[in-house]
């Protein structure tokens, strides 16, 4: 059919994901934002899960796509 939907997600979680991470990187030092999250950077480690699964949508949307070239 021709619809593939893997390249928009993984654009769209790998663009998510980089900007949370850099949220979480610059956010690190400060403690009372994380006290309700058990001191746990939940802004840093929830884009980098987005980026990986991002970054393996684009891989396996671009895999194909390359698949098709003659």
């Amino acid at each position: 059919m021709g619809l593939d939907i893997r390249l928009p997600i993984g654009l769209m979680f790998t663009i998510f994901g980089l900007i949370i991470s850099i949220y979480g990187l610059f956010t690190n030092s400060n403690s009372e934002m994380y006290a309700k999250s058990l001191s746990i950077n939940v802004n840093l480690w929830m884009g980098v899960l987005m980026l990986i699964f991002g970054s393996v949508m684009l891989f396996y949307a671009l895999r194909k796509g390359l698949k098709k070239l003659p």
